[in-house]
C-alpha cells in the first residue's frame, strides 16, 4: 500500500473477537500509511478494541468510518451483515472494497449485489478460525495463523479486489481459499455447522435430565471438549441456521444415519467390527491431525499468476458458464422466427428442409445435452458414491 498522501483507511466492523483479532494482526503487519478504524454498535467494544490496539481508533457514527476508506470490513453476525451493506452503502467511496467474514455466503453474496452500488467491488471472505469465548477481550493477533480463510469473489468483482482480500487472509496469517458461494455453504455446514449443532444438542440433553446434578459433577473433559461450541454466540449459531438451513438440516440427517449405524451394532452385538470400527476412525483422525488435505495454494505474490489465476478463472467462468446455459435454454425454448428474405412475410418451412429457427434449436440442444453430460460427469468425480 503506497505511504504517498493521506493514510489510506480500513474500517472494520464489528469489533468482537473476530473484527478485533483481525484489527491486532493487521497492526502487527505494521502497514505504513494506513488507518484502521473501528465501528462496533456496541460503544464500548470499540473502544476497547481501540484501548488495545486493534484500531487506531474508534469511530461511533458508522457514515464517517467508512468515509473514505480503500477496503470495509463487515465482522458481525450473518442477519447484520445485509442491515450493514444496506447502511453504507450510499457511503462508499468509488472503487471501494468491501468483505465480510461472516459463516455463511450464499445469501451473503445475494445480499452485496442486491445493495451495494456501481463502483464499489464484493468479495465474501470467512476465516475458519475462532474459540468459544467471544468479544474484543478475547481477541487475538494470532487466531488465523495457518487457517483456511475463504475467499469467495462475486463475478464482477474485478481481480484488483480479489487480490486485496487476498492480501488481507495472507497478512493476518491464514491461507486463502477460492470457493464458489454454495460449494462454502454445504462444506462449511459439515465441518462447522453440523459440530456446532451436535455440541448444542449435547449440552441440552444432558443439562435437561433429571439426574443433571449427578451428570454434571460427573461431566469431565471429554464433555467439556464435545460440547465446547454450545459457548459460542448465539446469535451467530440462530444465524447460521437461518442462512444455511437445508445444508445444515442435509449434515443432522447423515449424523442421525451414522449414529443409528452405531446404535445397531451395539444392539446386534457386533462387537468385532464395533473394534474395527473405533480402530480404523482413530486411525484415520491421527493421520488427518498430522497431515490435513491439501488443495493446491494460492501462490505468494501476484494474484495474477499460476494456480491463483486458474483457481479464480475456474469459478469465474463456472458462474459464466451457468448464464450461458440459462440464456441457452431460453433460447431452445423460444426459438426466433425464421427468416426466409429480408421483408418477406414468414411462412412455413419447406416440406423435408428444416428452418433456421429449427436448426438453431437444434444445436442448442445438442449444446445443453454436451454441458449436462459433462456437468454430470465432473459432479460424479468429485461426489464419488457415499459422498456429498
Amino acid at each position: 500500500m503506497s505511504t504517498n498522501g493521506a493514510k489510506k483507511r480500513i474500517t472494520i466492523i464489528g469489533t468482537g473477537l473476530i473484527g478485533g483479532s483481525i484489527g491486532l494482526a493487521l497492526k502487527g503487519a505494521k502497514l505504513d500509511g494506513v488507518e484502521i478504524v473501528g465501528h462496533d454498535k456496541e460503544r464500548a467494544a470499540a473502544a476497547q478494541a481501540e484501548k488495545v490496539g486493534a484500531v487506531d481508533r474508534a469511530e461511533h457514527n458508522l457514515p464517517r468510518a467508512v468515509e473514505g476508506a480503500g477496503m470495509v470490513i463487515i465482522a458481525t453476525p450473518v442477519l447484520a451483515v445485509r442491515e450493514t451493506l444496506e447502511l453504507i452503502g450510499q457511503d462508499l467511496g468509488e472503487g471501494a472494497i468491501v468483505t465480510d467474514t461472516a459463516s455463511t455466503k450464499a445469501h451473503v453474496m445475494r445480499w452485496a449485489a442486491e445493495l451495494l452500488p456501481a463502483g464499489v467491488s464484493f468479495v465474501g471472505g470467512h476465516p475458519m478460525a475462532g474459540k468459544e469465548d467471544q468479544g474484543i477481550e478475547n481477541a487475538e493477533a494470532g487466531l488465523f495463523k495457518g487457517k483456511p480463510y475463504c475467499v469467495c469473489p462475486s463475478v464482477d468483482a474485478p481481480e484488483s479486489a480479489v487480490k486485496s482480500v487476498m492480501g488481507l487472509a495472507r497478512m493476518i496469517g491464514a491461507e486463502p481459499l477460492f470457493l464458489d458461494p454454495e460449494e462454502h455453504d454445504a462444506y462449511a455446514a459439515a465441518v462447522s455447522h453440523l459440530p456446532l449443532m451436535m455440541s448444542a444438542a449435547l449440552f441440552n440433553l444432558i443439562r435437561t435430565s433429571p439426574s443433571w446434578t449427578d451428570l454434571g459433577i460427573m461431566a469431565a473433559g471429554g464433555f467439556r471438549d464435545a460440547t465446547r461450541l454450545a459457548s459460542g454466540d448465539p446469535r451467530m449459531s440462530h444465524d447460521i441456521w437461518v442462512t444455511n438451513r437445508e445444508a445444515v438440516m442435509h449434515w443432522l440427517d447423515r449424523m442421525a444415519g451414522e449414529l443409528q449405524r452405531f446404535r445397531s451394532l451395539l444392539e446386534d452385538a457386533k462387537d468385532e467390527e464395533m473394534l474395527s470400527l473405533f480402530a480404523g476412525v482413530q486411525l484415520d483422525r491421527e493421520a488427518f491431525l498430522k497431515q490435513p488435505p491439501e488443495r493446491t495454494p494460492a501462490p505468494v505474490g501476484d494474484a495474477s499468476g499460476g494456480e491463483t489465476r486458474k483457481m479464480l478463472t475456474d469459478m469465474l467462468v463456472g458462474g459464466m458458464m451457468g448464464e450461458r446455459m440459462r440464456k441457452l435454454r431460453d433460447l431452445a425454448a423460444n426459438p426466433p422466427p425464421r427468416p426466409d428474405k429480408p421483408g418477406a412475410e414468414e411462412g412455413p418451412p419447406r416440406k423435408g428442409r428444416p428452418s433456421l429457427a429449427d436448426r438453431i434449436a437444434e444445436g442448442v440442444r445438442r449444446d445443453l445435452d454436451k454441458m449436462e453430460r459433462e456437468r454430470a460427469a465432473k459432479e460424479a468425480n468429485k461426489n464419488p458414491p457415499g459422498d456429498v
